[in-house]
């Protein structure tokens, strides 16, 4: 009895640990980071220069991790943030648009370029990590001919002032880029966690032929998966013309890395082994919070990648070790009558509930 206390307290220790261990390494950061750099680190400033210089690579982990929870990758995101902040400033310094049109034309053609990278993972059958990584050298290449190779730059008169305060301006005192990165979070939240089209997209990334047997359209669904991406690298690269204020055709390749290390940490925070929202969210902050503690000690340029990996691996490390203890406490507190025999075998565990019950019926057109 003493034993299966022990065990079951272990195994409630190491369920905690899976789903909070990120947050628990987000926690340490800020108290160890609090101590050293009290004057800097807990001021105001600082919070609000993390708040807007870390916006941006949030918008892109969120965009990235819409087709990972399909079980798919999108490595055009990076490419599709250099080229829907070139079209912006290209439409409005060269094309004299006005910036609300010129943002909404960069969205619907980032939007057109996930509906391509989803057409040609499922019905070209091209895996998704090359067929978007040859879209994303594609839109390199377009940004590149726009551009003709050189930076966009504002004449005289400069950029719109209300353009301008798309990213400067401040809500309450908190950045606004911080206020649309929360807005956008919200709606995803609420695709993924209570609409019937986030439930789909996760059991299309936890097992696509039992989705297709459960009859919902999953060559259409990867498609939504892909365009979702693609609008909010959209929205991101309208919000980096307005921080930069120049158009400069290679800038995107700087965040993609970020962006994957954010949305992959994040699978393994709140919802282990699932992309989630929240998890991503917690990823970019304990990201940002640690780069803004290193930066501020004088680090040198190349801790700055050092610190990317080595928190993804403690991470998915945690991860792992929490569910590797959770499978040993499940087996040490199982009743003798539900383990196999070592003779026969001896009789099969009960099945758990069905996994297809939590979820809604699947449309009746299963056509794309």
């Amino acid at each position: 009895m003493t034993q299966l206390k022990t065990s079951r307290q272990r195994g409630g220790a190491a369920h905690l640990l899976g789903p909070y261990g990120l947050v628990l390494i987000l926690v340490v950061l800020f108290a160890v980071f609090a101590l050293i750099l009290p004057q800097t680190f807990l001021s105001g400033r600082n919070f609000n220069a993390i708040l807007s210089n870390q916006a941006i690579p949030a918008l892109l982990a969120l965009g990235a991790m819409i087709p990972i929870a399909t079980g798919k990758f999108d490595l055009s995101i990076g490419y599709g943030l250099g080229l829907s902040h070139v079209i912006v400033l290209k439409l409005i310094v060269d094309g004299n648009m006005p910036w609300g049109i010129a943002a909404l034309v960069a969205i619907g053609v980032m939007a057109l370029v996930g509906v391509v990278n989803g057409l040609l993972v499922e019905f070209g059958q091209i895996d998704s990590f090359v067929a978007t990584l040859g879209t994303g050298t594609v839109l390199y290449a377009i940004t590149g001919a726009i551009t003709n190779g050189a930076r966009v730059v504002p004449g005289d008169s400069g950029l719109p002032v209300s353009f301008k305060d798309l990213y400067d301006s401040k809500i309450a005192g908190v950045p606004i880029v911080a206020v649309y990165l929360l807005i956008v979070a919200v709606i995803l939240w609420i695709l993924f966690e209570r609409l019937p089209l986030g439930r789909y997209f996760y059991v299309l990334g936890s097992n696509p032929r039992a989705a297709a047997l459960m009859g919902i359209p999953t060559k259409r669904y990867s498609i939504y998966a892909f365009a979702f991406s693609a609008v909010v690298t959209g929205v991101a690269g309208v919000l980096l013309a307005s921080q930069q204020q120049i158009g400069n055709p290679s800038v995107g390749m700087d965040y993609l890395l970020p962006a994957f290390v954010g949305a992959l940490l994040g699978a393994t925070a709140i919802k282990p082994g699932r992309a989630n929202v929240i998890g991503t969210l917690v990823a970019v902050i304990t990201l940002a919070i640690g780069l803004a503690g290193i930066s501020q000690l004088g680090a040198q340029f190349w801790v700055t990648p050092l610190f990317n990996g080595v928190t993804l691996l403690i991470a998915v490390g945690l991860a792992g070790y929490s569910a590797r203890r959770k499978l040993r406490a499940g087996a040490v507190a199982a009743p003798p009558s539900m383990l196999p025999k070592a003779d026969d075998g001896g009789p099969a565990a009960p099945a758990g509930p069905a996994t297809t019950a939590a979820l809604p019926p699947a449309p009746a057109n299963t056509v794309l």
